[in-house]
């Protein structure tokens, strides 16, 4: 069973991985959304999406786009650089994003647009490179014929891998996710070498067997929140122990951001992941506020060192 890193805006990119690598790591790596509109225009920061490291070989691109022929040509970049493949985003339902016309959108959109999409990229996406989608059970009012003819329209047009998120757009986290459709997933294509991933709410060892318990056929797992709040969770659950230094974790991790992302994605993508962070202590609210609040990457240092020398309790863990 592959474990699988999800794509997280302002997460996934190298100093995350190189903090889950510390661990063991994972079988693969999604990156968070690439733009392709932003991509084919050259921008600035672009470059920083496009690093792979610090394991090149397991990363897979993700896409996103409100057009076909942005995201024609920015699938033609993404083919030429290292990894395991390429993935379009058909799940996100940020309201930014689906307003766009963009994630979860395609999977409403007229499906003629859709499967021209599909088609299109799936043409330049060359061996070894995968295709795969990533996408939801679609809008509120989705009906099984729908979501399922879907899914054969994309397999269909030769898409390789489905990760399935089985919640509806507007489906919040607190909604159990509906394992079953992944299962049902496995079962319709496995005559064709089709390969399904869960994604959703695996958090820990009981939540990954619950899920499998459900979908025992699928080929992969996908964690996401819950791997950035414990980056040891890959390393859990192939039944390994070892102790952390959650001190030493927040330093190393800021030391990263600062290597591998602009200085104008620092705050950002310092306060997503210390949002997740601060939550495996006792004292996670008080953690929280002190360091979000940081004016600056060395305050954020110095309220680190201030917290654990108020709750020393809180500097190691043991999974």
């Amino acid at each position: 069973m592959k474990l699988i890193s999800g794509p997280m805006a302002t997460i996934s990119h190298p100093a995350f991985r190189i903090l889950l690598e510390k661990f063991g790591g994972c079988d693969e790596y999604f990156t968070e959304m690439i733009n392709a509109g932003t991509l084919l225009t050259g921008g600035q920061f672009e470059k920083y999406y496009l690093d792979p490291s610090p394991v090149p070989q397991k990363i897979v691109w993700q896409l996103t786009g409100h057009d076909t022929e942005h995201m024609v040509e920015a699938a033609k970049l993404l083919n030429e650089l290292p990894g395991l493949g390429i993935d379009l985003n058909m799940g996100c339902s940020a309201p930014d994003i689906y307003k766009f016309g963009a994630g979860i959108s395609w999977m409403i959109k007229d499906r003629s647009l859709t499967q021209e999409l599909v088609h299109s990229v799936r043409a330049v996406v060359t061996l070894p490179k995968r295709f795969s989608v990533k996408l939801r059970l679609g809008d509120d009012d989705f009906t099984d014929d729908e979501f399922f003819s879907f899914c054969d329209m994309l397999v269909d047009e030769g898409v390789e891998l489905l990760s399935l998120h089985p919640r509806t757009k507007k489906e919040k986290l607190i909604r159990p996710p509906r394992y079953a459709y992944c299962q049902s997933l496995v079962e319709r294509y496995k005559n064709k070498g089709i390969k399904i991933y869960l994604n959703g709410n695996v958090k820990d060892e009981a939540s990954y067997n619950n899920a499998i318990a459900q979908a025992p056929g699928v080929s992969g797992v996908m964690i996401s929140r819950a791997a950035v709040q414990k980056p040891w969770i890959f390393a859990s659950l192939k039944d390994l122990h070892g102790k952390v230094d959650m001190k030493e974790i927040a330093y190393d991790y800021i030391a990263d951001i600062e290597k591998y992302q602009p200085k104008e994605f620092w705050k950002t993508r310092l306060q997503r992941f210390f949002t997740y962070y601060s939550l495996n202590f006792m004292f996670s609210h008080y953690a929280q506020t002190q360091f979000l609040n940081a004016s600056s990457n060395e305050d954020l240092k110095n309220r680190i060192d201030d917290f654990f020398v108020k709750c020393p309790q809180e500097q190691f863990i043991i999974y």
